[in-house]
């Protein structure tokens, strides 16, 4: 046999294999797909480096709080006073942690604002909620209940406020706004939301932000762990999506903020979303990846968080 078919044979017999053991994964593929939906909410904590894990890192001010959400557990937060009249809450995206905002809440610190950083419920130093059905209302109780804790309990109560969602928590401070009481003066949503969820899974697994061991990643295991994993993780979150256009959601100033390159929520799902409120702002970050545009181009971005801001909260 020529020496040049032997590499494409071996291919197929890699491939026929890869295949084989796929098949043999077909009856755990919709547990593990389940598996991961839940994971998606309830994920791993992760042990961030102490150097760069705290205000103080950043040289600024900083409070901790907690926010009961239920007798004995609380949403961890980072308090950074500035403006008693201004003040800034900030989310985090799917999996991470207050951490992640800390760039974000200097240079808002620094433009004079107040500044709170939270943990979601299962995420970094706030306590978990086992829960898996109703999860789009939980998610956004931790946004209400930081939001309602700095003006009743902070000294807050006649500032105005803007909630800063990245990526998982731009639904829910979208959706907060359904809840009944709960009232800001400004929104801006960095690398999402999209006009659709059940695309976001997939995209989260094709990013390899969810794991998949060898046997399911190919198909037709793969497949299997996907359609899932897209349905239950949709159903769990238990919201009508997109939101309606009516109501706060036609009053409240929004600005959206995407990556050129982001591969898990592009532009085009965030315009689509953004399209459906005419007081929205889009803005797109050229060469920018998934939470990724203050460090592509950290001068460009702050002008754009900032000048919205201002015209919002004055």
């Amino acid at each position: 046999m020529p020496e040049s078919r032997i590499p494409a044979r071996r291919d197929r017999h890699a491939t026929l294999r890869s295949r084989a053991l796929s098949a043999a994964a077909l009856p755990i593929a919709p547990l593990y797909g389940a598996a991961l939906a839940y994971r998606a909410f309830h994920p791993r904590r992760r042990v961030v480096p102490v150097e760069v894990g705290h205000p103080r890192d950043h040289g600024l001010p900083c409070t901790e709080v907690k926010v009961p959400f239920r007798a004995g557990r609380y949403v961890h937060a980072w308090l950074c006073p500035g403006s008693p009249e201004r003040v800034v809450v900030l989310g985090h995206g799917m999996g991470a942690s207050k951490v992640r905002s800390l760039e974000h809440a200097k240079f808002l610190h620094e433009a004079g604002y107040t500044v709170c950083l939270f943990d979601h419920r299962n995420h970094g130093a706030s306590s978990q909620d086992g829960s898996w059905r109703g999860l789009g209302d939980r998610f956004a109780s931790d946004i209400t209940a930081v939001v309602g804790h700095l003006r009743r309990v902070r000294g807050y109560g006649g500032a105005r406020f803007a909630i800063y969602g990245f990526s998982f928590s731009c639904f829910s401070s979208m959706w907060a706004l359904t809840h009944t009481g709960f009232e800001v003066d400004a929104m801006v949503c960095d690398s999402g939301p999209g006009h659709d969820v059940p695309p976001l899974f997939r995209k989260f697994l094709e990013a390899d932000e969810l794991p998949m061991p060898g046997p399911l990643s190919g198909e037709p295991a793969r497949a299997v762990v996907t359609s899932v994993l897209c349905a239950l993780g949709t159903a769990m979150i238990r919201a009508q999506w997109p939101p309606p256009v009516t109501g706060k959601f036609a009053r409240i100033p929004l600005l959206f903020m995407s990556g050129e390159r982001d591969a898990i929520v592009p532009p085009s799902s965030v315009d689509a979303l953004a399209e459906r409120f005419p007081q929205a702002e889009t803005h797109v970050l050229p060469g920018a990846e998934h939470l990724l545009g203050l460090r592509a181009d950290p001068e460009a971005y702050a002008n754009v968080v900032l000048d919205f801001l201002k015209r919002a909260l004055g």
